[in-house]
């Protein structure tokens, strides 16, 4: 996979990054913070990101079909916790994401269900501090499918963490996005370098069928 150049594919490939990531198994889908504080464009932290939803809830079919689980994050703040997090004084366009509000409901257009898992996170991984890891390991899972926003901040902080957690990475590029391409380009060329396969949506649809076959 290209997304810089042949001379970085040749560096990387150099100092040994770039090898195929483990597939296992049992596999779960982890949908990071498709909410509307992410999804509606008019939303200071938001952009327009329809295409992911829409590939999203293709990807998060195909693994009920197949009984795999399904996790869904949101980003939530009290209203004690914006002045006590240093995030919130990096990035203070977050501070709209506050627990009770819209902004931080699931997007209408994705089907979250009762049986699925959902978390509530005060940071960018979907595994820190939110026993997610020890939820996956109690449920099987050997692989972890990344989807969600945005890449280049809550998407590749947990695809880091999964992989670190000891879960094989997938993330199917057409169910990520980003508020620009720049960032969004430069984080799946980086997680695909280190951390786990960026792969085409029809890849991972692919290997969940042969899964259930």
């Amino acid at each position: 996979m290209s997304l810089h150049g042949a001379a970085t594919d040749a560096t990387y490939a150099t100092a040994g990054f770039g090898a195929a990531a483990r597939r296992g198994t049992r596999p779960a889908v982890v949908v990071v913070d498709l909410t509307v504080g992410f999804t509606d464009p008019a939303r200071p932290t938001g952009s327009d990101l329809s295409g992911v939803v829409a590939a999203t809830s293709t990807l998060v079919g195909a693994a009920r079909d197949l009984g795999a689980p399904v996790v869904w994050t949101t980003i939530a703040y009290t209203p004690a916790e914006l002045d006590t997090l240093p995030w919130l004084v990096k990035a203070p366009g977050m501070r709209g994401l506050v627990e009770g509000t819209d902004a931080v409901a699931f997007d209408g257009r994705l089907d979250v269900r009762r049986e699925d898992h959902t978390i509530t996170k005060k940071g960018a991984s979907a595994f820190f501090d939110t026993g997610l890891a020890s939820l996956l390991r109690a449920a099987g899972v050997d692989t972890v499918l990344v989807c969600g926003a945005t890449t280049s901040g809550c998407v590749r902080a947990t695809a880091v963490d999964a992989v670190q957690s000891g879960f094989g990475v997938l993330v199917p590029r057409d169910c990520v996005g980003d508020r620009a391409p720049g960032p969004h380009e430069a984080n799946l060329f980086d997680i695909h370098a280190k951390y786990g396969d960026v792969v085409g949506l029809d890849d991972a649809l692919g290997w969940l069928k042969e899964l259930s076959a």
